[in-house]
């Protein structure tokens, strides 16, 4: 091999799509995986039959739903640049898996709808990036339906983020007045095609052309060229230029506008990501006790585990961790060592992912996520390296908002239903807790839905119909202190004591007065919301 880890590393874009529900995040996935050449055809959320069966989307009730519950991974080569694409649940109730997933992004593409503008869910994902600094590219979608006045988004995003926003295209018009959108920088006319999506409908739009030329009359008439003159200069005059080092720093977001489904400005957009988004950077560890950090081009292979995922292959019982990897040359077969545990394992078989579908990973490089088979050997936020001397941070699990019982209508199947909410509660689907008293799991979520989709894996990949119940219990909380204090206060709390997966004491509360009126009475024992995995 001629290229050295650093170079490889360079050409890595690893980026997250983020979103609020609906605002057309699966969509533009699709149609980033068409742009670059990995798809013939993009799977419409909202189509019937086939059609249906979005790559990023893979799971039964994802199809079924048309929603994105699971986080999945797809790599691709474009123009010389490798592009992994982490595709997050857009639903709210899975936003630890959101959370888990941002910590291996280099960069994330925020997915505004144009009516709507920025929605909660995208707001509290945003605030995720800040926290990790990781650099946002705007994409304002549906731009072909009515939408809001473009530098009202504009606002809004300068407003509630606290971002410098850069267009770098301006839209004519919106709904049935859309016709395109214009280069600001090169100063070229991008016309919309309606597509009626007949059978012989050219799928494509017409190319770009100078906007000052004569053949521009063919798609606006005097007066939308001179309002989109106007505009562009309004928008040039008044919004900072975009500044590649400004966006890197995380003050400013570059602006793209376009339709995800009508494949318009995803080109655009792929090819600003492959200028713009940062190669992977260093990444911080701990040494031999020493806080340090890791580059890229470094010798020693080393990553860290950000997701599990079980039964991606039903027929296999698979159990895939999804690695990150930071530095050095990964090469099939090498030996890599967890570093909590000490253990050695061979990679005879890692996979680079395309949603659910997979090849073998002959090499890999600093940025590109790897899937490695396992059988509870790896958990989420293990570090690995050759040596097995370096720690990352750990990933959070934060406390659950909604905890009820669990029971298996066959009791003969009781042992069965252990090991599959174990495994659920290792890939972070859901949290478990075994109380100390009595046989009934607590099975925590952030919401509803996440019981739903439980249930219906259950049902399909483990052949268990499960009851769920409510509990007595409000809130639970991971509690910590001295050997002595904690021994004490669980003697006097036991029947609402229990442990997690990782056999952490959590204390189970009935109400958050109680939370509350109990850590007050017990000063010495840390009560908290949030714990580190690894």
């Amino acid at each position: 091999m001629t290229t050295s880890p650093a170079a490889e590393a360079a050409r890595r874009r690893t980026f997250a799509i983020i979103s609020h529900p609906d605002a057309g995040k699966t969509t533009l996935t699709e149609n980033l995986l068409l742009a670059g050449g990995a798809i013939r055809a993009a799977g419409q959320v909202r189509a019937r039959g086939e059609n249906r069966r979005t790559r990023s989307d893979w799971m039964k009730i994802e199809r079924e739903r048309g929603i994105s519950v699971s986080a999945s991974v797809m790599t691709f080569d474009h123009d010389g640049l490798m592009f992994n694409l982490l595709d997050t649940p857009g639903h709210e109730d899975f936003s630890e898996d959101t959370y888990r997933t941002l910590t291996a992004a280099d960069a994330a593409v925020m997915v505004l709808d144009a009516a709507k503008g920025i929605e909660p869910q995208t707001l509290k994902l945003f605030e995720v990036c800040r926290l990790r600094d990781i650099p946002i590219v705007t994409f304002i979608n549906k731009m072909d339906r009515e939408a809001q006045d473009p530098f009202e988004l504009l606002d809004e995003i300068a407003s509630k983020l606290a971002l410098d926003p850069s267009p770098l295209y301006w839209p004519a018009g919106s709904g049935g007045r859309f016709k395109g959108m214009l280069d600001l920088r090169a100063d070229q006319f991008i016309p919309f095609a309606k597509r009626t999506g007949g059978a012989g409908d050219d799928e494509g739009h017409p190319p770009h052309l100078a906007f000052r030329g004569n053949a521009i009359v063919s798609y606006l008439d005097p007066d939308e060229q001179e309002e989109l003159s106007d505009n562009a200069e309004l928008a040039q005059g008044g919004l900072k230029a975009f500044d590649v080092q400004s966006f890197l720093e995380g003050h400013m977001t570059p602006v793209f506008f376009g339709s995800a489904l009508r494949h318009f400005g995803v080109d655009e957009l792929l090819a600003g990501l492959g200028a713009y988004a940062p190669a992977p950077k260093p990444v911080a560890v701990v040494k031999g006790g020493e806080p340090t950090h890791v580059a890229p081009g470094d010798r020693e292979v080393s990553g860290f585990i950000f997701k599990i995922q079980a039964n991606m292959d039903p027929n296999h019982r698979d159990r895939i961790a999804f690695l990150k990897l930071t530095s050095g040359a990964f090469e099939r077969g090498m030996k890599l060592k967890v570093q909590n545990t000490g253990r050695q394992l061979s990679v005879n078989a890692p996979i680079m992912f395309f949603a659910s579908d997979r090849e073998l990973a002959e090499q890999a490089f600093a940025g590109d996520v790897i899937g490695i088979p396992n059988h509870g050997v790896l958990r989420v936020g293990d570090s690995l390296s050759e040596s097995g001397t370096l720690r990352f941070a750990g990933l959070p699990n934060f406390a659950p908002e909604i905890l009820q019982r669990v029971r298996v209508k066959d009791p003969l199947k009781a042992k069965h239903l252990k090991k599959a909410l174990e495994g659920l509660a290792e890939e972070g689907v859901t949290q478990l807790f075994r109380p100390m008293i009595g046989a009934d799991f607590i099975v925590g979520a952030v919401g509803q839905l996440q019981f739903e989709v439980m249930a219906d894996r259950l049902a399909n990949e483990y052949q268990l119909e499960v009851i769920f119940e409510p509990s007595p219990y409000a809130e639970a909380r991971w509690i910590a202190g001295d050997k002595a204090d904690l021994e004490d206060f669980q003697a006097k709390h036991r029947p609402q004591m229990a442990t997690d997966i990782d056999d952490q004491p959590v204390f189970l509360a009935k109400t958050a007065w109680e939370t509350g009126y109990v850590a007050e009475r017990y000063p010495k024992v840390a009560f908290t919301r949030s714990k580190e995995r690894a």
